[in-house]
């Protein structure tokens, strides 16, 4: 893996979306303090993979990586404000977040639910406003109906349901998968489909693109599952363990430690498989997959 030239591109493009984000939020003629709550979760950070799956995307297109900076943008205030009530005593009952303590910690569980609906309802507002010379109006509807479904009933909230009616039980891996392709897969598969869509895929590129990022969500969950039980609060930025602690099934809990770990490679050498077939000039999303395998938070 070439560190060196991801390590340059991820600098580069989450200063680019770090900016883009405060940007969009400081112009918002909104009451300050859910401003300063949604930018409070917003600037917490964290690895930003979603967006830089999409700039990496557009990337292997041959194409300008800024263009895809307000859909990136857009994606990272879903990805925000799902972990904002994932947090909440209601749901996960997390107190720190990123080695932060959660927004409702912070600035009460009223706010914090206000805080996350306003950043699901901006993303939307934001996809409306990526210039048409960057992506036609029919490109732009297509990216909001996509975004839709990986964030909705079909796609993250309806896999949140499920794993929150899965705990206490022992799940079939089946319906584990169920639970990560909806509840996480979902909206970083919709980062790559809306790089794709941004780059000028055509279906052939979409359709493995598609797949690709369907394994790589599905070895990201495996990854969280096997660090939520070797990884360190102190690298995680929040509390080991609580899978366990929440009665929830797990692929270490089912499989083994060792058949996660297998399960997990299983689904990284899928999804390169898928990558390849792209003809693409892929070098940075296999990094990034890479990345998500091997990742300690």
């Amino acid at each position: 893996m070439n560190t060196k030239v991801l390590d340059a591109f991820t600098q580069e493009y989450k200063q680019l979306l770090e900016s883009e984000l405060r940007t969009l939020v400081e112009k918002l003629k909104a009451p300050p303090i859910i401003k300063e709550a949604m930018q409070y979760s917003l600037k917490a950070g964290g690895k930003r993979i979603r967006p830089l799956l999409l700039f990496a995307t557009i990337n292997a297109l041959g194409k300008d990586p800024k263009d895809g900076l307000l859909a990136a943008a857009a994606i990272e205030m879903i990805h925000t404000y799902s972990l904002i009530h994932d947090d909440l005593p209601s749901m996960d009952n997390d107190d720190f977040r990123r080695g932060m303590p959660t927004n409702h910690k912070v600035f009460g569980e009223a706010i914090a639910i206000l805080a996350g609906d306003a950043l699901l309802t901006f993303s939307f507002e934001v996809i409306g406003q990526i210039p048409n010379e960057i992506a036609s109006s029919e490109i732009k509807l297509q990216l909001v109906i996509e975004m839709a479904k990986a964030a909705g009933s079909e796609g993250m909230v309806g896999g949140q349901v499920a794993d929150m009616e899965g705990e206490e039980k022992t799940l079939t891996i089946e319906e584990l998968e169920y639970i990560h392709i909806h509840k996480t897969g979902k909206l970083l598969k919709y980062s790559v489909i809306a790089g794709a869509l941004l780059g000028g895929a055509n279906p052939s590129q979409l359709e493995n693109l598609s797949a690709f990022a369907h394994h790589l969500g599905l070895a990201f969950q495996i990854q969280d599952d096997i660090l939520d039980v070797e990884g360190t609060p102190e690298v995680l930025g929040k509390p080991v363990g609580s899978d366990s602690s929440n009665l929830k099934s797990t692929y270490p809990q089912l499989l083994s430690m060792d058949g996660a770990k297998d399960a997990l490679q299983t689904q990284l050498a899928q999804s390169k498989q898928y990558l390849e077939k792209t003809g693409l000039n892929i070098n940075l999303l296999n990094e990034i997959a890479d990345l998500i395998a091997s990742r300690d938070h």
